[in-house]
């Protein structure tokens, strides 16, 4: 009976041991060594090997219980001979032995290295341990240093949890698990063994690539130490440089700007040639200035005649041969003054009273220069009730209203803009989008109608625009840009600025 018996235990411990060499059969470790392995501290070693609790619950050991634990501790040592690292069956007196990271279940947390339980175990207290998954985040043990702890330093950790760790890849798509060495260089894992990563759609539209290009850098100054020093632009030549872009908007079909005040005097054909000077300069061309006055205007004697006396009445004269479809720029060019420095054309009046500008002419002229030039500045006359201010009137985009800070000057743009204000939507639209360009002579400023008047101009049109008071301008005669101030040259780009901005608006309100 106790021959069976003991057989019976021996088949038992037999194939124990072996799902015990199954299950702690080394696995490749799917990590990579650590090339700088943290120095450790060894774990304090354990309990006396007295403690051990009994592996028997009787109190008194049968004496075929004797021999079964005799057998039992030599299976032990022998599994430990053929499994140096196994901590579950290394013996108690061998403390400096480095416990066996494979032998963590997946499933549950770290063993503390204070709280772990003594090295030796019965082999019968082994058979009833779960079966160990194989850990992805422990280190491999062919590269385990030999007393490395599972801390880092002497002071314990708190066990990881298992609920926190990231859950495995699927089988083929597994990435290489790093150290923590590597882990700190590589957060992201190895570049190029990760998880092939799903193509993008890559955009080839050319407009998506245009926006995509980076910004060019902002040209160095050109004026004053920091073009010497090849600075970036200060704030005032910024804002010039803003207002030159301005007024060199494109727009998308001719447009008409006219400049009306029926008060002689204040300014309107200085104020044309400043603001066709300053559109041409900033767009290289492009801009007439042409004198609508019905019978003799005075942009003659303001502008260089360039060799060329006609006038008006002259291109009515050849409109026939003018409006073929075969005509060029440069036979309309033939009956114009080019001012060479502010690069626009000019179209005088009439020299003489015999003819005067009917609203049919003006049509006809108006659409032989818009097929031609791109910027049409238009200077008026005095008289409101003449046929040809009225249509000016109604082929204007933006109106600008030239004053002097006068009594008369101001009256007369006050009325004006009551007069417009009775002539339907249109003419309302058109007082919204005006300019006032305030030009003063050498005395002509009065502080208290300045006081009064300028909240009311500023309510009624778009913007207000001073120009400084120039001699080059008070001495009436041709007005030449490069003899200009830069103040004035600044300012009547300031105004071309203001004008392209109301044209732009206008655009974009249908007609």
């Amino acid at each position: 009976m106790t021959d069976s018996h003991n057989s019976g235990q021996h088949k038992d411990r037999e194939a124990a041991a072996a799902e015990v060499r199954r299950m702690w059969q080394p696995t490749p470790s799917w990590t990579q060594p650590d090339p700088n392995p943290a120095p450790t501290t060894p774990p304090p070693p354990p309990p006396p090997a007295q403690n051990k609790p009994p592996v028997s619950s009787q109190a008194t050991p049968d004496p075929d219980e004797v021999e079964d634990e005799a057998v039992e501790e030599e299976q032990s040592d022998a599994l430990s001979q053929e499994f140096p690292g196994d901590s579950w069956s290394q013996p108690a007196e061998t403390p400096s032995a480095a416990p066996d990271p494979w032998t963590k279940p997946a499933a549950e947390p770290a063993a503390d290295a204070w709280t772990q339980q003594p090295a030796a175990e019965p082999a019968a207290e082994a058979r009833t341990k779960p079966e160990p998954a194989a850990d992805p985040w422990s280190k491999s043990a062919g590269y385990e240093p030999t007393g490395e702890s599972w801390t880092r330093s002497g002071t314990p950790e708190p066990a990881a949890d298992p609920w926190t760790q990231p859950t495995q890849e699927p089988a083929g798509q597994q990435s290489p698990q790093l150290s923590p060495a590597a882990q700190h260089f590589f957060p992201q894992g190895i570049p190029g063994q990760g998880a092939p990563q799903p193509d993008r759609q890559v955009s080839y539209r050319a407009d998506e690539l245009l926006q995509a290009l980076p910004l060019p850098r902002e040209a160095p100054a050109e004026k004053g130490v920091r073009s010497v020093l090849r600075l970036r632009p200060g704030t005032s030549e910024r804002l010039e440089r803003i207002a030159r872009a301005t007024a060199a908007t494109a727009f998308r079909r001719p447009v008409t700007v006219t400049i009306a005040n029926p008060k002689g005097g204040s300014g309107k054909t200085p104020t044309t040639l400043l603001l066709a000077g300053a559109l041409g300069q900033a767009r290289g061309g492009g801009v007439v200035a042409w004198d609508n006055n019905e019978l003799r205007g005075n942009m003659h004697l303001r502008t260089h005649d360039t060799n060329s006396r006609s006038t008006v009445t002259d291109l009515l004269q050849a409109m026939q041969m003018l409006t073929q479809p075969d005509a060029r720029l440069g036979d309309v060019g033939a009956y114009l003054r080019h001012q060479v420095s502010g690069q626009y054309d000019v179209l005088t009046s009439a020299t003489t009273t015999y003819a005067q500008i009917e609203a049919k002419d003006f049509d006809q002229i108006h659409r032989l220069l818009s097929r031609f030039y791109k910027v049409l500045v238009i200077d008026t006359g005095n008289n409101e009730g003449s046929s040809n201010w009225r249509e000016a009137m109604k082929a204007s985009d933006v109106l600008v209203i030239p004053i002097k800070w006068k009594s008369l000057s101001c009256a007369a743009a006050v009325q004006m803009l009551e007069e417009l204000d009775h002539q339907g939507p249109d003419a309302q639209r058109l007082i919204r989008r005006a300019v006032i360009a305030v030009s003063n002579g050498p005395g002509d400023v009065n502080k208290e109608v300045e006081k009064q008047l300028r909240p009311y101009f500023e309510s009624r049109a778009a913007a207000v625009v001073d120009i400084p008071t120039d001699p080059h301008i008070a001495a009436e005669g041709p007005l030449d840009h490069s003899a200009l101030q830069p103040a004035t040259r600044r300012a009547a780009l300031e105004l071309a600025a203001k004008v392209a901005e109301q044209v732009t608006i206008a655009l974009n309100v249908p007609r």
